[in-house]
């Protein structure tokens, strides 16, 4: 079950809102989740007090992004735990929310492993819910830790690459503290850019179909000062040729084994772009993001979205007029048939760096991507 709490609209600059939150009123433990379907005009939150109801905010991207689907994974593991579900039920159901991000898959994971495992030591079902909680709890707190690293890292290798500052910055979807347990992935190395000064511009992509470009993260941009200016997807050629982009910085839902990179759809061309304008194309992820049992990009699975979502306008500003109405202005002719993959999938052989926590890896190769991922488990194990 979800419940909504309607914020004021955005605009007065009130404190921002987590994106996610756990939360314990007297009724009994919620998730709470910021709706981002509804930004940039207003800002409300989600209560989800059940699985289900987590998992259609997942599905109806209420939710969304990577590293964070991974945090919701575990939570929604330890709110079933908590109140008493089927822990199990709960897991197949959340596992299966959305394919292609991999993060939702551990976060299930590993809050349901700490569950059975209290379980088999002998704790009782509260005792057990209540390991599932903490890790999802030590799960937020490692994205958050994991994202400061990564800004960190990218700044770096942004200044080894464009020594001299003014970086002008492309980046594609959202990838800002709406997506993570800190301030995020790539929109967090070009945060860390701006407040050090050395950013010159930051391009914004629309992000069609959906628009989490111009709706998240401009929001994110205006909210944290930064100069930034949006442009249509179709857009981007015009500006490589013109020579206004020093580096494209993106997020990703999966990394394969060989260092092949899904991510929001129109990732790929912007590779083909930077690649023929000899631009590095930077990929900012976690570890967690990475997938070694998936081989290799042909055989990660792309999650195919409704076509209404291409032949349709979603226009979350009627809703909040009171309209009445969810979106849904037609831009195409009744009937028309249309393609919507969520994601893309990038090649190595097109990705100048990924930089996760770890540090940066280039060139991209099946054998750097293991080294990270076995340099990531000491750590976590030390």
């Amino acid at each position: 079950m979800a419940d909504q709490y309607v914020q004021n609209p955005v605009g007065a600059e009130p404190p921002v809102l987590p994106a996610l939150r756990w939360d314990e009123p007297p009724e009994g433990p919620v998730l709470v989740l910021l709706d981002q379907t509804r930004l940039p005009v207003e800002e409300v939150e989600l209560v989800c007090t059940d699985v289900p109801a987590l998992v259609r905010a997942i599905q109806t991207l209420a939710v969304r992004g990577a590293p964070l689907l991974g945090i919701a994974g575990a939570y929604g593991v330890a709110l079933a735990a908590v109140r008493g579900y089927d822990v199990e039920e709960a897991v197949g159901l959340l596992e299966q929310a959305r394919p292609t991000a991999v993060n939702l898959g551990y976060g299930v994971r590993q809050a349901a492993a700490a569950y059975r495992a209290a379980a088999e030591k002998g704790a009782d079902a509260e005792q057990a819910g209540q390991a599932a909680l903490a890790a999802a709890k030590a799960l937020h707190q490692e994205d958050a830790a994991a994202s400061a690293r990564m800004a960190e890292h990218g700044l770096v290798l942004l200044d080894e690459l464009l020594p001299g500052g003014g970086h002008r910055i492309l980046t594609h979807c959202n990838t800002g503290a709406l997506v993570s347990g800190g301030e995020g992935t790539a929109f967090a190395v070009a945060l860390t850019a701006h407040r050090a000064g050395r950013l010159r511009r930051l391009w914004v992509d629309e992000t069609r179909p959906l628009l989490q470009g111009s709706r998240l993260t401009a929001y994110e941009a205006a909210r944290g000062g930064m100069p930034y200016t949006l442009l249509t997807d179709n857009a981007a050629g015009s500006l490589f040729a013109a020579g206004e982009v020093d580096a494209v910085l993106i997020g990703a839902d999966r990394i394969a084994a060989d260092g092949s990179v899904a991510n929001k759809v129109g990732s790929y061309p912007l590779a083909v772009l930077a690649k023929y304008h000899h631009v590095p194309f930077i990929v900012v992820a976690p570890t967690t993001t990475v997938d070694l049992s998936t081989p290799d990009g042909a055989s990660i699975e792309v999650e195919q979205r409704p076509g209404q979502e291409v032949t349709e306008v979603t226009a979350p500003q009627i809703a909040a007029a009171g309209g009445g109405v969810s979106g849904g202005l037609p831009v195409a002719p009744l009937g028309t048939q249309a393609y919507n993959p969520a994601f893309d999938v990038t090649p190595p052989e097109l990705v100048t760096a990924i930089v996760t926590e770890q540090g940066a890896l280039s060139p991209v190769t099946g054998g750097g991507i293991a080294e990270l991922c076995a340099r990531s488990r000491q750590v976590t194990i030390s």
